[in-house]
């Protein structure tokens, strides 16, 4: 039952050496704890309670506690295997309930807002909106050939969502990426095969064309509209 202990105290000590530096601005007291020891497991503490937040459960840290002190002291579990495995499942789904509930509002968060910033976008000057509802600004006109949706391509792209979140960039990691054109997000699809190399266009992709109810990772939620910007650097 408690064999996860061991790796997961690993993977905490190994985020504690990785992430150490976000602590919040301004000094820190000192230390409330003098031995390596104390400061060590306190560190840990810390480190399970920012993941626990992170991860927004709802816990009693009385009882949390108390499950590591008997643990500990070899004290018998106020709780059978069986109660503790039943008490974590319906726990989970409570979890994933409030996670689906979340997601519901986001999205239909999300759909709103994006509507209403595609709608407003495309009166503005050099905005293009095609048929399926993707639209672009040229930011620099190219002179090289176009891609067909089986070549693969080198571009440079810095991604953002609406309020200028920026959930991936090749700019900023300063490396180009390459790919094969039928291979992307529908709008990125689209885009590449009417620009030409040399070009550089912001992309404003509606949420059909992205990543849908589903949303990709921790960044990009359901039905975000996302901004591209994007430069054809070649065609491999």
């Amino acid at each position: 039952m408690f064999r996860f202990w061991t790796p997961f105290v690993a993977v905490t000590l190994f985020s504690l050496v990785v992430h150490g530096q976000d602590a919040p601005n301004g000094a820190l007291p000192a230390p409330a704890y003098k031995t390596t020891l104390d400061q060590a497991s306190y560190g840990i503490g810390i480190n399970i309670g920012q993941n626990l937040k992170a991860d927004g459960l709802e816990i009693n840290v009385d009882a949390l506690a108390q499950g590591i002190k008997d643990v500990l002291a070899n004290v018998k579990p106020r709780l059978d295997q069986a109660q503790i495995a039943a008490a974590l499942q319906a726990f989970q789904q409570e979890m994933e309930a409030k996670s689906a509930e979340r997601g519901k509002l986001i999205g239909e968060k999300n759909m709103r807002e994006g509507k209403a910033f595609l709608a407003t976008n495309k009166t503005k000057q050099g905005v293009v909106t095609l048929p399926s509802g993707l639209q672009y600004a040229v930011l620099q006109q190219g002179n090289g050939p176009s891609p067909k949706v089986t070549d693969t391509v080198r571009t440079h792209y810095h991604g953002t969502l609406l309020d200028g979140t920026v959930f991936d960039s090749s700019v900023e990691r300063n490396e180009p990426a390459t790919f094969p054109v039928g291979r992307v997000i529908r709008g990125w699809t689209e885009a590449l095969q009417l620009m030409q190399v040399g070009s550089k266009w912001r992309l404003f992709v509606p949420s059909e064309l992205a990543y849908g109810p589903q949303g990709a990772g921790a960044d990009i939620g359901p039905h975000a509209v996302l901004v591209f910007d994007v430069e054809l650097l070649g065609i491999e």
